[in-house]
């Protein structure tokens, strides 16, 4: 068995049916702030199977937060890629040690 490294924030975009067309846009959006950010190292992007959530599409979640949203559109993306991805880096930008 081979121990696999990931990173330490992952973004999951549900890409069943329903999901697929709106969380490519999402996907790009996320790609957009990571690399603004400059945290390209630190978080994972990944496309999921059908999380079974279609009534909620597009469906979007966050690890290890462990948290999922439903009906994600662009302009919520800037405040949950805050609130799950950046938070941290965010901090420690506004703290210097």
């Amino acid at each position: 068995m081979r121990k696999l490294e990931m990173k330490n924030k992952v973004i999951l975009f549900c890409d069943g049916n329903k999901c697929g067309r709106d969380n490519k846009h999402n996907r790009k959006m996320f790609r957009g702030l990571i690399k603004q950010t400059e945290m390209k190292g630190e978080v994972k992007i990944m496309k999921i199977h059908c999380t079974d959530n279609c009534k909620c599409a597009p469906v979007v979640g966050f690890q290890p937060d462990n948290v999922w949203y439903g009906e994600v559109s662009e302009k919520k993306i800037p405040q949950l890629f805050e609130d799950h991805v950046a938070h941290t880096k965010l901090l420690n930008h506004d703290n210097p040690q």
